[in-house]
């Protein structure tokens, strides 16, 4: 559908941090069906196609749990190619014993689960796009029930979850932030999202190319909510996909003109956010 291809600017990767690296690797391999790209002593990237990562786990020197009432992650989001694969990883969740929420979006269907750490999950799959309903420049997005019934009439006759099919993706991240004005400042004037929705005066939506959302943002943590210490479980950081050098450079000049720090490395440019979640500019 386009969302997560050039030209739009999409979330390409997620790297976050977890305490105990095995631990971890177990339930991403094991519950959510992800293998080993590469690994280190700290590091490990995931996959689904054997090509690419979308999600990568580092374990930091000192380490701590995850500290709560900061900014960071609320949640990362992994879509899945079928609704299909959405209600075969239902069953394999219940059949492991793993608790989930969920919802029903009214432009998606979603899960949601926490990985050892404290980590926020959703796994998602799309509505037709021709099924959403904008007025203006907002797109309607509520939280409704999950229809499971529904859901299940999808799965085949002996299909099971095979793990993360071919042509799944990071279809966008959820931050904690400390406040909102900055941060719209920051996404839309510096780094070129629309706000698509707002959802009251606690939470944005944005996106590139009216998809119903690539970041979501939201006070839920308090305003003022403090940055958590970089040792601590949470989000390391997060890589934004750009259509071209052309692209970042504007973007990068934005950026500089709101105020906001860039730095050049290996060939990539990093940048923090107003409460600092640190994202890296790719292209």
């Amino acid at each position: 559908m386009g969302f997560h291809i050039k030209p739009a600017t999409f979330v390409g990767h997620v790297k976050i941090k977890v305490e105990n690296l095995e631990r971890s690797l177990k339930f991403y391999q094991d519950v959510l069906g992800f293998n080993i790209l590469e690994q280190s002593i700290s590091t490990v990237k995931l996959t689904s196609d054997g090509k690419t990562s979308i999600l990568s786990l580092e374990l930091p020197d000192k380490v701590i749990p995850k500290q709560r009432g900061t900014t960071g992650l609320y949640h990362f989001a992994i879509l899945l190619p079928e609704r299909t694969d959405l209600a075969n990883i239902v069953i394999h969740l219940v059949n492991k014993g793993i608790k989930f929420g969920s919802s029903d979006h009214l432009v998606s269907e979603a899960l949601y689960l926490n990985d050892p750490d404290g980590n926020g999950i959703e796994i998602y799959i799309d509505r037709d796009p021709s099924k959403w309903n904008w007025k203006g420049e907002e797109v309607a997005m509520t939280v409704d029930p999950l229809d499971f019934e529904n859901l299940l009439t999808t799965v085949k006759p002996g299909e099971k979850w095979q793990g993360m099919p071919e042509g799944t993706v990071m279809g966008h991240i959820h931050l904690h932030v400390s406040e909102l004005k900055k941060t719209e400042e920051f996404y839309v004037k510096g780094l070129g999202f629309d706000v698509v929705n707002r959802y009251g005066g606690q939470a944005l939506f944005l996106s590139t190319g009216k998809y119903h959302h690539h970041i979501g943002l939201n006070t839920w943590n308090g305003a003022g909510a403090p940055t958590p210490s970089l040792n601590s479980v949470g989000l390391e950081s997060f890589t934004l996909i750009l259509p071209n050098e052309e692209v970042r450079n504007h973007v990068v000049s934005n950026l500089k003109k709101i105020g906001a720090n860039v730095m050049e490395v290996n060939h990539s440019f990093i940048t923090h956010d107003p409460s600092g979640n640190k994202i890296e500019l790719t292209v």
